[in-house]
């Protein structure tokens, strides 16, 4: 029995999370959930799981969640610290990290110090702090367990093979929704429009992110980080059939690539089970219906977010933490219909050309590059400047 820990376990991915665990009943206890608002869903999943802590945004949401559920059901945390206590329970083998933004960073962090196992979707704390992450991890002797499907298939083409064998790690993305839109109508897309992801369900920051293929640049810092590559042997392909999750190309021109149905399920399966494989309860690929697989290079010129990705990546120190703080709040912006959809890479390029980049940056570094470069977006706004 495996004791787990998942932090926003209200999200698409922690309530997959959820869904996996339920068909594997005596393989794991579910020990601390938490939410950020949806604390109506969280009631149902601690009357489900029955964990023994939780936790929420604030004490309103744990009087909410405590007028549903009843009082002595369960310890109830809350904030920041909350989520870090979830992440370090003395009982718990591994903890998901599957909440959105930079609230992910210090859980992550007092895990791993912790001596806990991560499996993180948070792409966020990989592309301010992935090097440090990645050399605690290792100083801890603890493992970092990629959720997203990118990163879980490289990470499982590359079980048993040494880093001096590679010569590229090459990411896989369907386009998002504007991948036959032309350069020029980009600008009048809405909201409901970018949200329309052809193959993927998931929150709604990241699937903004798809539509622009900010997505696949952060996957890209996120990679160089994991796996300690260089940016500049990591290549993204864009293959609209989602079935190749990613590949990697060896020195003797091999490639491995893991197929799969387009389920996250998938992923997060095998991070739960890891280092076993268990029958699965999804469906299974069948290849002859797939019949076939298309690749084209994606177009940086119609989706400039990917340049700047590839700048910061090879920039390192605290450019990718900025990178990311202003493209949260420049997301958000345009959720709120305040910029256009084209406004969130303008707004995040001044952010970033404005940074004065700190090498070899300590956590408290991160942490105020990534404050300064929030102000920073939101002024770029109230400047005038929106596309």
């Amino acid at each position: 029995m495996k004791n787990i820990s998942i932090l926003g376990s209200t999200g698409s991915l922690g309530s997959n999370t959820l869904r996996v665990i339920e068909s594997f009943p005596r393989r794991f206890n579910v020990v601390g959930l938490s939410a950020y608002k949806n604390v109506k869903l969280l009631a149902g999943q601690i009357k489900r799981f029955k964990p023994a802590c939780v936790a929420v945004k604030d004490e309103a949401k744990a009087q909410e969640l405590l007028k549903l559920i009843g009082p002595g059901r369960v310890k109830v945390y809350t904030g920041q610290d909350g989520l870090v206590k979830l992440a370090t329970l003395n009982e718990i083998d591994l903890v998901i990290i599957a909440v959105v933004g930079s609230a992910g960073l210090l859980p992550t962090l007092e895990a791993i110090e912790a001596g806990k196992n991560v499996g993180t979707a948070n792409k966020e704390s990989l592309i301010m702090a992935g090097k440090l992450i990645a050399q605690r991890a290792k100083k801890k002797k603890v493992l970092i367990l990629p959720l997203d499907s990118e990163h879980n298939a490289i990470f499982q083409c590359l079980q048993g093979r040494e880093k001096k064998e590679i010569k590229r790690l090459i990411l896989t993305g369907s386009g998002g929704p504007f991948k036959d839109k032309k350069k020029e109508t980009l600008s009048s897309v809405t909201p409901e429009e970018a949200l329309r992801h052809p193959r993927w369900k998931m929150g709604q920051k990241v699937t903004i992110d798809s539509a622009s293929l900010m997505n696949k640049g952060l996957e890209v810092i996120e990679a160089s980080c994991l796996f300690d590559v260089p940016p500049e042997k990591i290549d993204v392909l864009i293959h609209p059939e989602a079935v190749i999750h990613s590949l990697v190309e060896f020195i003797d021109g091999t490639i491995l690539a893991l197929l799969g149905v387009t389920d996250m399920r998938l992923a997060i399966q095998f991070v739960l089970t890891y280092p076993e494989r268990l029958n699965s309860t999804l469906p299974f690929l069948e290849l002859d219906r797939v019949k076939t697989l298309t690749f084209e290079r994606p177009d940086y010129e119609k989706f400039p977010a990917l340049k700047l990705c590839y700048k910061a990546a090879k920039s390192g120190g605290t450019a990718p933490a900025v990178l990311n703080g202003a493209n949260e709040e420049a997301v958000d912006l345009f959720l709120r219909k305040e910029i256009k959809f084209t406004g969130i890479v303008q707004v995040v390029k001044r952010v970033v050309n404005a940074h004065k980049r700190i090498d070899n940056p300590r956590i408290k570094d991160i942490l105020k590059a990534d404050k300064w470069a929030r102000e920073k977006a939101i002024k770029n706004y109230e400047l005038g400047i929106k596309d």
